[in-house]
Order: C-alpha cells, then structure tokens, then sequence
C-alpha cells in the first residue's frame, strides 16, 4: 500500500511541479532570430519584463550587440545549420537553465515568378522559413516538454491570405506554418505544451532589405557591377520599411502567447483596419469556393448556421 502511495504521489509531483526555470528564477526563452526586426523587439520586451533570453543571431557583431542587453545570452544559431542547433541545445542543458518556451522566429523573404526564378532561391527560402523551424522545433522540443511550456512560431498573414504574384515561395513557407502549427499543437498537447503562431501584417524589420541585397549579391555575381537599377530598388524598399510601424503590437502578442493562462492558437496583428479586412476577406472567400462545387454544398442558410455554430464554440481549442 505503501509503496503504490509513492508512486501515485510520484505521478502528481511530476504532473504538478512547476516549468523550468532559470537560476535567476526567471524563465528562459529562446528566440530564434533576434538580431533585427520582430526578433529584437520581442527580445528586448522579454528582456526588459525580467525574463531570460537565449537570443539567435549569426553574425558577431549581432551577437556582441544582443549580449550587452540586460538578460539576454547570446547564441550563434544559423537554424539551416544542424551543428548550430545542437551546440545551443547542449549549451542549454550544461547552463541548466531548462528552457521555458521556443519562439521560432528566424525567417527570410522572397520573391520571383515561378518560371523565371532559379530553383535554388526558392529552396532557400524552404531551408529557413520550413526546415529551419522544423530543425529547431525537433531540437528544443524536448526541454520545452521538460518545462511544459509553449512553442510559438512567426508566421505571417501571407500565410492566410491568396499569394500575390511573384511571392508564391514566400508566401508558400508561411501556409506551411498554418498546418505545422495545428498538426504541432495536437502532438504536443498530452505533454501539456502550447503551440500558437503569431501571423503579423507590414511591420517595420530587415526582412525587405535582406531580400533585396541577396537580389543585388547574385546580379553582381553574374554581371560583376551593381548597377543604378540595383541600388534604387534597394533604396526603394528601404524607404518603405523604415516607414512602416515599429512591431511592438506584435511583440505584445508574443508576450499573449507566451504567457497568458489562455493563449490562443493564432494571433493576427497587422497594422491598419485594410489589411485586417483583407485577412478575413480572403478566407470568407476561400470557404465559398471550396462549397462551390460537389453535391454536398451547402446553401447560404447552411453556412451560416455553420458560421453561428462556430462562433459559439471555443474556437481557441481546437
């Protein structure tokens, strides 16, 4: 008798001890990406709210810069980059830390029409934005199941919405983080782990000019100049991103989902009314043309007893 009341108490200790933390007290999330953009607004908001980052960046004055925040630590992690990602796993575990929640949020942009970009700039834009969060998911899966925390990845709402021409790799890798996320959170629910995504409009990061100079790397690379073309699109797209909003309405989503009792599956922040609109609009739009076609259509009263049914139910659960 004695010996079963020690292992059900065994049992309840491990259901009910508390997640991880640092030896500061402070829970240790890793953000991967944190150099610029998203990733270093967020960075500084955990930071500044007295949480512990492990913050991803790959170049040496990104690290230099991320390491003299209060708070943070950072780690060299290219996530297309397997050694990268066990390096900071074995970190993690000889710090001793455990590590609370993964924040997935490195990722690039692209571009090009189908039939006249090289199969080799969309399979980069695959290697980070797909493989990249899958590589790092796998490896830090098991200290945030250890934790019993969350697991939040950047999606976008390109992710949501019809892709524009010309942005179908792009916007390809983010509908791909739709189906990760809800195939992710049904895995990692019996280990009591959150998952949500995080789907931001246009908001101000690097994530343009990075495209752009990748674009301007490989055209100096076959004609050897950088032409007036080249530097003016660059220009251009500069302009344009250093106008936009600062990301903090995204970081405070993060913060939601990181932390919150009732963390959401999805959070669609974007900057304006128009592109909110667009968002919704274009499911609305997807529903009726996947009703269009088979006998077991529905009529317009069906769908929106579907709709009310729906709206009723808790959405967030499921």
């Amino acid at each position: 008798m004695n010996k079963l009341f020690r292992i059900v108490a065994a049992v309840i200790f491990i259901v009910a001890a508390p997640p991880t933390v640092a030896a500061d007290g402070h829970r240790s999330i890793l953000v991967s990406g944190a150099s610029t953009g998203i990733g270093r607004n967020l960075t500084e908001t955990l930071a500044k709210n007295g949480y512990h980052v492990y913050a991803g960046a790959r170049k040496d004055e990104d690290l230099a810069a991320l390491n003299a925040i209060d708070n943070v630590t950072a780690v060299r992690l290219d996530v297309t980059n397997q050694e990268h990602v066990d390096a900071v796993v074995a970190m993690i575990r000889e710090k001793g830390t455990g590590l609370y929640a993964l924040v997935n949020n490195a990722g690039v942009g692209g571009r090009g029409q189908v039939v006249d970009t090289p199969i080799e700039n969309q399979s980069f834009v695959y290697a980070v934005n797909v493989e990249g969060v899958y590589r790092t998911t796998k490896a830090f899966a098991p200290l945030v199941i250890e934790s019993r925390g969350r697991i939040v990845t950047t999606g976008s709402i390109a992710g949501t919405i019809s892709a524009i021409p010309g942005f179908s790799a792009y916007s390809g890798s983010k509908h791909w983080i739709e189906a990760y996320t809800d195939s992710l959170a049904t895995e990692m629910e019996p280990h009591g782990v959150v998952v949500s995504v995080v789907e931001p409009g246009n908001y101000k990061s690097n994530i343009r000019r990075s495209r752009v100079a990748r674009e301007i790397t490989q055209a100096k690379a076959a004609a050897g100049e950088m032409t007036d073309d080249m530097q003016a699109a660059y220009e251009a797209t500069a302009e344009r991103e250093l106008s936009l909003k600062e990301p903090d309405e995204v970081s405070e989503a993060f913060m939601h989902a990181l932390f919150d009792d009732k963390p959401l599956r999805r959070y669609v922040v974007v900057p304006n009314a128009q592109e909110h609109e667009a968002t919704i609009r274009t499911k609305f739009n997807e529903l009726v043309q996947l009703n269009q076609w088979g006998p077991y259509s529905y009529d317009r009263d069906q769908l929106v007893e579907l709709l009310d049914e729906v709206l009723g139910g808790d959405a967030a659960a499921e």
